[in-house]
């Protein structure tokens, strides 16, 4: 099974910015785990931004553009080498892409980009794909890694996406506000009334928040692939779902879709 695993900045960093080093170590063991049990793994890491913040000791993020750029120019840094370190402890060899909206946006490095993903799984390379934010001012300003993980499942006919978050899944209202939500466990169909539930964006260190997510669902759905909302606070939670077992919110791949 191919699967995308995007990992969020709230999953990947602590309150302060400051890589959350005891998570972060069990998601690359666990993703080794999974790919060493023949599932292709594919990772849509957010975090640059945050690390950056946290590397470079400031008290919150940067508002205008020029910060954000030059704290994911640090951070990326400081992400690739750790998920580098600790895949290559489990014999795993890592690549990194980075990409802007034009790449996906041309036919021609779009075209390219499934190329190289292509080849790169052939390889048993396991990427790891960012928005290039030390570059791209429009990614930072309003895009998400969400939406970006959902295009990366399409482009690469994945069977399952999975998005960590800080949440357990989509509600039926907002948890933190709301003591009677409810979980829903399956999302067959992107009504107009799921689409209502999306929120504003979680951390202050992230840029995602519902809105981003079921916007994913819909691209990854209608490609054919399954798509799965989880907790990241607890790694162990990415086996129960490669499994096919009931964890966070599901939304079914359309009906007549193919990956």
């Amino acid at each position: 099974m191919k699967i995308v695993v995007k990992i969020g900045t709230s999953t990947l960093a602590h309150a302060t910015g400051r890589l959350n080093i005891k998570r972060i170590e069990q998601l690359c063991k666990n993703l080794s785990d999974l790919k060493n049990a023949g599932h292709e793994i594919i990772l849509v890491s957010s975090g640059a931004i945050g690390m950056g913040v946290g590397k470079l000791g400031l008290p919150s993020r940067p508002r205008d553009v020029a910060g954000k750029q030059a704290a994911a120019a640090v951070g990326q840094c400081e992400l690739m080498y750790t998920y580098d370190k600790l895949f290559s402890e489990y014999n795993h060899t890592v690549a990194q892409i980075l990409l802007t909206a034009d790449d996906l946006r041309h036919d021609d490095r779009h075209q390219n980009f499934e190329n190289t993903m292509s080849r790169l799984l052939a390889l048993s390379v396991l990427p790891i794909i960012n928005e290039n934010d030390t570059v791209a001012t429009e990614e930072i300003e309003i895009g998400d890694n969400d939406t970006l993980a959902a295009i990366v499942a399409e482009s690469t006919h994945a069977d399952l996406l999975i998005l960590l978050s800080d949440i357990d899944g989509l509600y039926t209202a907002d948890p933190h506000k709301c003591a009677d939500a409810q979980l829903i466990s399956d999302v067959y169909a992107l009504n107009e009334d799921i689409l209502a539930l999306g929120g504003s964006a979680g951390s202050s260190l992230g840029t995602g928040g519902m809105t981003t997510k079921l916007r994913a669902a819909q691209i990854a759905t209608a490609a054919g692939c399954d798509m799965v909302i989880a907790n990241g606070a607890d790694p162990d939670l990415l086996y129960s779902i490669a499994a096919g077992k009931a964890v966070g919110t599901k939304f079914h791949a359309s009906k007549g879709a193919s990956a």
